[in-house]
């Protein structure tokens, strides 16, 4: 489910670090989030990062 429709941002995978520097690894997943946006001229549910919704890359249905 963790995946922007609009820019294409999913799981990114990297290595926690504890204090005393031992390794684990671990997810970033992206702040995604269902909203109701024009696509093609009708309005759709599609999942979009709040970037997305921030920068205007998404057009909000009202």
């Amino acid at each position: 489910m963790a995946k922007c429709d609009v820019c294409g941002k999913s799981i990114s995978f990297g290595i926690k670090l504890s204090h005393s520097h031992r390794r684990s690894n671990r997810t970033f997943k992206p702040n995604v989030r269902r909203v109701k946006a024009i696509v093609n001229g009708t309005p759709v549910r599609v999942y979009a990062c709040t970037r997305c919704l921030r920068s205007g890359k998404v057009q909000r249905a009202m």
